[in-house]
């Protein structure tokens, strides 16, 4: 259970790591990178062009764009200064604004000036590290625990199980296993409050 949680915190580095890999390739004359990174990033860089020009088709017509002109500007991708997805979502933002100012559009598009303030309902990409950086603490706090209570809070927490549950798992009364529990939160608090 605990390699299964460790991989699900890792997650997010990992798909970033892929990402940047595939950023630089593509920046390198890799043309099957082109395919990886439209998989990974396609629904995202569409949902920002179709909140800018308001319009499917249009959106979809900027998104091809967007992986046009990657694929010729990809060599221009630093990932010492900026996060891969956060570049790409610029380069979208840049593409649907551009054919706001070009008059591409049809109707329904939204201002060129209001393009700016459109919200993003995704994280921002440092949001998105800081959350990875606190399951990471968490995680590492957990594996500080003794093995049956990192297990308990494990499976209540991230498994779903209820206390009853596990004290029937455990075969341990019900009290015995809400003891161990709430013992293993006190030291997780105390590890998590040392790392902040």
């Amino acid at each position: 259970m605990s390699s299964q949680t460790d991989s699900t915190a890792d997650q997010p580095a990992q798909a970033r790591a892929r990402l940047t890999d595939a950023m630089v390739r593509l920046g390198n004359g890799d043309r099957a990178a082109l395919e990886q990174i439209y998989r990974a990033t396609n629904v995202k860089l569409f949902g920002i062009c179709l909140r800018i020009l308001g319009n499917r088709k249009e959106a979809e017509d900027a998104l091809q764009d967007v992986y046009v002109n990657l694929w010729r500007r990809a060599d221009r991708f630093d990932p010492q200064r900026a996060s891969p997805i956060s570049w790409l979502a610029t380069f979208a933002r840049n593409c649907a604004v551009d054919r706001l100012r070009t008059g591409k559009v049809r109707a329904g598009a939204v201002p060129v000036e209001a393009a700016a303030e459109l919200p993003d309902a995704e994280p921002l990409a440092d949001e998105l590290l800081i959350d990875a950086e606190r399951a990471e603490r968490v995680h590492t706090c957990l594996d500080t625990l003794d093995g049956k209570t990192r297990d308990a809070i494990r499976s209540a927490f991230f498994g779903g199980h209820t206390y009853a549950e596990l004290a029937d798992a455990q075969e341990v009364p019900l009290g015995t296993m809400k003891s161990w529990i709430r013992r293993g939160l006190t030291k997780l608090k105390t590890c998590l409050e040392k790392g902040e």
